[in-house]
C-alpha cells in the first residue's frame, strides 16, 4: 500500500512539473493588444447579450480568462486616470495622473494632462514607467509600441514615454494626427494614412479599430520574436440618459461588431496563437443631470466658487486678513501654501478647521485631503450627498456627484490563455505586472501589484 501511494505521489508530481515546465515554455505572445473600453458595464454587455454575433464579446467571454469582479484602487476615476492606471499598473499618487485637467498652482489655471509646451502633446507628465515603456527598455528599443485612440488623452497616456507613435483624431480637421513627440515614421504612417482616405473619419470605433489594424500592417507589429504592443481604446459612451435603452443598444451591438472585427484581421496578420488581447472598461460613466426635484427625489446645488470665498473669509477671521483660498476646480480647493508656510501658521490646523467649516456646509457628505501629490490635485477635496451637483459661477464648470458603482470586466484572451471565469475581485492595476509576466519584462518601475496569473 505504501509503495502505492508512493507511485501515485510520484506520478501527480512529475505531472504537475510536467505541466509547470510546459506553461514555462509557452513563448511570449508577438502581439499584445491592451483595449480599454471607455465606460463598458457588464451589466449591459449582459443585457445586449441576445443581439450579438459570435466573434465579438461571445467569443471572449467564452474562449477567455473573465474576470468578472474589476474594479479601480482609487476614486474618482475619469477616462485620463483610468488608461493611465491601466498603462502604469499604479495609480495617480505614483503617476500624477489624477484626471484629464488639473490646475497648475504656478498660474492657478487649468492644465490638461498631455500638454506640452516643446510638442504641443506628450506623455511628459506620467511620472512613471508604463508596461509599453519597459518593453522598449528590455528590447533596447527593438520592440514596437503604438496606440490609437479617438482622444489625445487616451491614446498618449496609453503609450507611454518611449512609443513609437501614438494616434488621434484631431477636432477641427477630423483627421487622424499625432505629435512631434513621436518618430517620423509615426508621422508618415498619419500622412499616409489620411492621403489614402476618401473623407475625414467619423471618429468611431470601427475607425480607430480600421486605424489599428493599419498600425498594426503597415509597421510590422507581430512579425519577429520580439513582442509588440498595441494599445487600443474604444467607446461604450452614451449622450442621452433619457433614450438609454434604445442608444446603448446600437452602441453596444456596434461595438461587439467592431471587436469582432479588430481580431479577426489582427489575428489574420499575426496568427491567431501569437496575439494576446486584454480587454477592460475604463470603470466609470459620465452622470448625465437629472431634474431629482421633479421627482421629489433630495437634491441640490453646491456653489463652490462660493464655498471657497467663505472659507477664505473664516480662515481670515482666525489667522489675519489674506488670500488663503488660492482657486478651485472641479470638487477641490486649492489653499495658498506659500502664504500659509511664511506666515508661520499650522498646515494641519488650516485643514482641521477648514473641514469643520465644510462639513456644515448643505449638501457636503465628506471632506478629505488629497492623497496625491500636491503639485497636480487640491488640498481639500469634497464629497457631495448623491443627487448634488457642484457648480462653479466663475468658470462656469457643472460637476454632478454620483457614487454608483459601475461593474466592468478584466478579460485576457489568445496566445494560450486558459477559458476560465473568475469571481475573485481584481484590480485594475494588474493588468500592466500581468501583460509584463506574458512577455518575460519588468513591470513598471511603480507598479507593486501582482499579476492576475
Amino acid at each position: 500500500m505504501n509503495r502505492y501511494l508512493s507511485t501515485i505521489i510520484l506520478l501527480t508530481l512529475l505531472g504537475n512539473m510536467t505541466e509547470m515546465s510546459a506553461q514555462s515554455l509557452q513563448p511570449a505572445p508577438r502581439l499584445v493588444v491592451n483595449i480599454a473600453v471607455d465606460q463598458l458595464r457588464t451589466d449591459y454587455i449582459e443585457h445586449f447579450a441576445p443581439l450579438y454575433g459570435e466573434e465579438g464579446f461571445k467569443r471572449l467571454l467564452q474562449k477567455g480568462c473573465v474576470y468578472e469582479a474589476a474594479s479601480y484602487p482609487f476614486s474618482p476615476v475619469d477616462r485620463a486616470s483610468a488608461i493611465a492606471s491601466i498603462a502604469t499598473g499604479t495609480t495617480p499618487h505614483y503617476n500624477n495622473i489624477v484626471a484629464t485637467q488639473w490646475v497648475d498652482r504656478n498660474t492657478l489655471r487649468p492644465v490638461f494632462c498631455t500638454d506640452d509646451n516643446t510638442h504641443g502633446v506628450s506623455p511628459q507628465k506620467i511620472a512613471t514607467t508604463t508596461v509599453g515603456d519597459e518593453l522598449k527598455i528590455s528590447t533596447k528599443g527593438a520592440a514596437i509600441v503604438y496606440s490609437v485612440a479617438q482622444e489625445k488623452d487616451a491614446a498618449v497616456l496609453s503609450a507611454g514615454h518611449a512609443a513609437d507613435g501614438a494616434f488621434w483624431v484631431n477636432d477641427k480637421s477630423n483627421l487622424w494626427t499625432t505629435s512631434s513627440y513621436y518618430s517620423k515614421g509615426a508621422q508618415a504612417l498619419v500622412r499616409t494614412y489620411n492621403n489614402a482616405s476618401a473623407r475625414g473619419t467619423t471618429g468611431d470605433n470601427d475607425a480607430v479599430a480600421d486605424m489599428s489594424v493599419a498600425c498594426v500592417k503597415q509597421m510590422g507589429m507581430g512579425r519577429d520574436n520580439i513582442t509588440d504592443m498595441l494599445s487600443v481604446t474604444l467607446s461604450a459612451k452614451g449622450t442621452d440618459a433619457t433614450v438609454w435603452q434604445s442608444e446603448m443598444e446600437i452602441i453596444y451591438v456596434k461595438l461587439d461588431r467592431t471587436l469582432a472585427s479588430l481580431i479577426k484581421h489582427i489575428e489574420e496578420n499575426v496568427g491567431s496563437d501569437k496575439v494576446m488581447f486584454v480587454l477592460t472598461s475604463t470603470g466609470y460613466t459620465d452622470e448625465q443631470q437629472v431634474d431629482y426635484q421633479r421627482f421629489r427625489i433630495p437634491s441640490g446645488t453646491f456653489y463652490i466658487n462660493r464655498t471657497a470665498n467663505l472659507l477664505n473669509m473664516y480662515l481670515g477671521a482666525i489667522y489675519g486678513q489674506a488670500k488663503y483660498v488660492e482657486t478651485c476646480f472641479h470638487n477641490q480647493i486649492y489653499l495658498d501654501r506659500k502664504l500659509i508656510e511664511q506666515r508661520h501658521i499650522s498646515f494641519t490646523d488650516v485643514i482641521t478647521r477648514s473641514k469643520e467649516l465644510l462639513g456644515m456646509t448643505a449638501g457636503v457628505r465628506n471632506v478629505t485631503t488629497s492623497p496625491y501629490n500636491p503639485a497636480v490635485s487640491g488640498d481639500l477635496i469634497i464629497e457631495t450627498a448623491p443627487g448634488w451637483q457642484i457648480i462653479n459661477e466663475d468658470s462656469h464648470e457643472n460637476y454632478f456627484s454620483r457614487a454608483a458603482f459601475i461593474p466592468f470586466p478584466i478579460i485576457l484572451y489568445g496566445a494560450g490563455v486558459k477559458a476560465e471565469r473568475i469571481t475573485t475581485p481584481a484590480t485594475v492595476d494588474r493588468i500592466a505586472p500581468t501583460i509584463a509576466k506574458a512577455i518575460r519584462i519588468r513591470a513598471p518601475n511603480a507598479c507593486s501589484s501582482a499579476p492576475l496569473q
